[in-house]
């Protein structure tokens, strides 16, 4: 629906003196004799009125106001819970019948005004449920929706689903500014059932050492018995734990095998098969570990506490590989032989060497060797002693004041990827105090942070990282880290982006430099068996520049030997290759390629774990349906009574939303108009001309 009206830049009374202005002058111009007659002398003398009067109006400066009404349709959607679990416990016939049922109720939707579409639980559009997912996220399922149509009108939600979630929040825990009807399909009826509810264990373990796992068998419908829980590895049995069950529902087993080989180990929980069991299938499970040689260990020296210590040391705290040392003297200190250069990966020195003395003999130690350092300074640090021992960062002025600068990234740093929404996080931290006065970096140093005064970004480095013969040297200029987390975490209830940096600074400075020329790798250690196993493959020159066009050979041994090659070729944008369809197990690889005419191999191992997830329970919960229609003012239904869901909708009225978009076009612009006028001018002009006149 469109509405129109004029409205003017001066005031409507000037449409007055334009019509007496026009016909003034096609008076003026029409009065006397002409070779014509008195009836075309009225035409064109009214011809002429028209033209100029048009002519004067526009002078006016007339605007079209247009107002266009667009209704949008209320939106009804059907989402299907399409996990695995409802294809364990419903007959195909039956979920036929129901989604037969479903698509005759669209239709009364979309007779009645409404517009509808059908999704899964990720939000996907289908035509029809596959029911192969691995998960059920009811919770999640819902809240894409109010995110997605956030702004839209939803006339309702219907949800076809057993009522089984086992990832993200219960959807009751959340509020809906729409009804959700719910259609419960599954089974309800209590199985007899043994099933491994959880195993707690470590993913990397050490050589040598004995590691836990911690089982958690749930019990359903069983009479008092021993129940025997088997751990496993290669098919060899390591030990075997028996426990007596009465009227607990969950019994709890340890275990404590030792971790002998390197790489990924399979090891599988087995739980006896009791008699009355429908699902065998969740009595087995498989974990898998990596056995790695040893942490790496992080030493961090300060001459008294900090909390900029505590922000470092959680994110340290959150990566199994790293050891975290710490060395106060006088409060927390290390031994003589831990504190040993070539026994540390990586020495933090917050504030260190400090004016006092106290650290200082342990720095000179660590600054005279090949250890990685990381220095944060402070008000309490040494400065001259810092330039004498020639680090990366020098005061040409000893510095007598100070500076609460922000941080700003440096698009132009290469040693790792920093992501966009992180720099963005980066952008709204608070101040750090640093050190006022000019400073001067080597060339072989590189900013990460530059110092931010106001909305100023200068060009002084507030945190840089220095590669010379190998050595990696990182700076802080400042301290308050611990301002920047607590500040994030503030505002997004997670530090990620202070994490990222500072786990990422600490990867890279411990970390001895790859100096292989070719590298094939998985991008992770653990894949799904619903996912593609990615390898990325890269292949340099002897300057270390990345080179392409290279065939990559891919080869996969399985635990049972079966030998499957894979070949692709690298190239720009390209260095990655998926392999699908990989079932459980722990899978050894080689991939090969030929660098200058000599062969390069890679080595290496990666696990495919089984989700299970939507076996552990089959029981559908038909109770949180009802609470969750409940609660948000739809109603439940069995799939069986679909008829009374088609006449509850019958009587739901579809209120379309109203947007109205107004527009203004200025008459003087429009080209139909101009086309008007100049046809109007040719045809009088033609006539006076075709009357033998001027």
């Amino acid at each position: 629906m469109h509405q129109q009206r004029v409205i003017f830049e001066s005031s409507p009374a000037y449409i007055l003196v334009c019509v007496i202005l026009a016909l003034g002058f096609a008076f003026l111009l029409y009065r006397t004799d002409h070779p014509w007659s008195k009836t075309w002398n009225r035409v064109l003398f009214a011809g002429r009125a028209v033209l100029s009067f048009f002519l004067m109006f526009l002078l006016l400066g007339p605007v079209v106001k247009q107002i266009s009404n667009l209704f949008e349709k209320p939106l009804f959607l059907v989402v299907y819970d399409n996990s695995v679990s409802i294809k364990e416990t419903t007959d195909t016939t039956t979920l036929k019948q129901l989604q037969a049922n479903v698509k005759e109720t669209e239709t009364l939707l979309l007779e009645k005004g409404y517009e509808t579409r059908t999704t899964d639980l990720a939000g996907n559009e289908i035509e029809k449920p596959a029911y192969t997912s691995p998960v059920s996220d009811l919770g999640g399922a819902l809240k894409k929706i109010v995110n997605r149509f956030e702004g839209s009108r939803i006339g309702g939600v219907i949800l076809v689903s057993d009522g089984i979630y086992n990832a993200g929040l219960s959807p009751l825990y959340a509020s809906y500014n729409f009804p959700v009807y719910t259609i419960g399909v599954g089974d309800t009826l209590e199985r007899t059932d043994v099933l491994i509810k959880n195993i707690a264990y470590n993913k990397i373990v050490y050589q040598g050492n004995k590691f836990p796992v911690h089982v958690e068998v749930m019990v359903k419908n069983l009479p008092p018995q021993a129940i025997k829980v088997s751990l496993l590895q290669g098919g060899k049995v390591l030990e075997t734990q028996s426990k007596a069950y009465k009227s607990e529902s969950l019994l709890s087993y340890d275990f404590q095998p030792l971790a002998n080989d390197q790489g990924i180990q399979k090891l599988d929980v087995q739980v006896e098969l009791k008699e009355g069991e429908v699902n065998a299938r969740n009595n087995r499970s498989s974990i898998f570990v990596e056995v790695v040689e040893g942490k790496k260990k992080i030493l961090v020296v300060a001459p008294s506490p900090h909390p900029d210590i505590k922000a470092l040391r959680e994110v340290i705290d959150k990566n199994p590989n790293y050891e975290f040392l710490l060395h106060i003297p006088g409060v927390e200190e290390q031994p003589a032989s831990v504190l040993r250069p070539d026994q540390i990966d990586l020495a933090i020195f917050h504030q260190s060497p400090d004016m006092r003395g106290k650290t200082r003999d342990l720095f000179q130690q660590f600054a005279a060797s090949p250890t990685a350092l990381f220095l944060v300074l402070g008000i309490q640090s040494d400065l001259q002693l810092i330039a004498k021992q020639n680090m990366p960062v020098r005061f040409e002025a000893p510095p007598r004041d100070y500076d609460e600068v922000t941080p700003a990234t440096n698009g132009a740093f290469s040693h790792f990827l920093i992501s966009a929404e992180t720099n963005t996080i980066m952008s709204n931290y608070p101040p750090v105090s640093v050190h006022f006065g000019k400073v001067r970096i080597p060339p072989t140093a590189t900013p990460l942070l530059f110092q931010k005064v106001g909305s100023v970004t200068t060009e002084k480095p507030l945190l840089l990282v220095d590669v010379e013969n190998s050595r990696k040297i990182a700076v802080m200029l400042g301290e308050g880290l611990w301002r920047w987390k607590l500040n994030e975490f503030d505002r997004s209830e997670n530090s990620q982006a202070f994490d990222e940096v500072f786990s990422k600074l600490m990867q890279y400075l411990s970390t001895s430099d790859d100096k292989r020329k070719f590298r094939s790798y998985p991008i992770q250690q653990e894949f799904s068996d619903t996912e593609s196993v990615v390898f990325e493959s890269q292949v340099y020159n002897d300057i270390f520049e990345p080179i392409y066009g290279n065939a990559i050979d891919i080869d996969l041994i399985d635990e049972a030997g079966k030998r499957t090659k894979y070949t692709y070729t690298t190239s720009p944008g390209n260095i990655r290759y998926q392999i699908g369809g990989l079932k459980e197990g722990v899978y050894r690889y080689t991939s090969r390629t030929v660098l200058e005419g000599k062969a390069e191999q890679v080595r290496g191992q990666f696990a495919v774990v089984q989700r299970q997830a939507e076996l552990q329970n089959l029981t559908a919960d038909f109770d949180l349906l009802r609470k969750l229609s409940a609660s948000s003012g739809g109603k439940f239904y069995a799939a069986s009574k679909m008829e009374s869901l088609k006449s509850e909708l019958s009587k739901a009225e579809a209120k379309s939303i109203i947007h109205s978009e107004e527009s203004y076009h200025s008459l003087i612009n429009l080209k139909w108009i101009f086309w008007v006028l100049l046809m109007m001018a040719s045809l009088e002009w033609f006539a006076r001309k075709f009357f033998g006149s001027y």
